[in-house]
């Protein structure tokens, strides 16, 4: 199961990266094709990443409140603000990949 969700994941990612760069109509030998599909990539994983690592963050404080549930205060301002800094970071990602795919030469 875990192998058909993740070809699912990287078909989803690489179709429309390949519709892109022929739909451009741009000469994949300038290496621009290449370029806006390595930005595409770059950035699907990025959300991939932080979905990811948001996903576990919550589950942890989900068992960790469940363990201690007089720490709750604690255990979210600490699962809030390790969540926005995740967040941060994939934005960070994805505006890097969005100006590489948006450079010309």
């Amino acid at each position: 199961m875990k192998k058909a969700f993740y070809l699912f994941i990287l078909t989803m990612v690489l179709a429309p990266t390949a519709a892109f760069a022929a739909a451009n109509g741009t000469d994949t030998s300038t290496g621009y094709g290449l370029m806006a599909g390595g930005a595409a990539i770059g950035a699907g994983l990025a959300v991939i990443g932080a979905g990811r690592g948001i996903g576990q963050i919550g589950g942890g404080a989900v068992e960790a409140i469940a363990r201690q549930p007089e720490a709750t205060g604690q255990i979210s301002t600490a699962m809030i603000i390790t969540a926005a800094l995740i967040e941060g970071v994939a934005l960070f990602a994805i505006v890097v990949a969005l100006l590489i795919s948006f450079k010309t030469y």
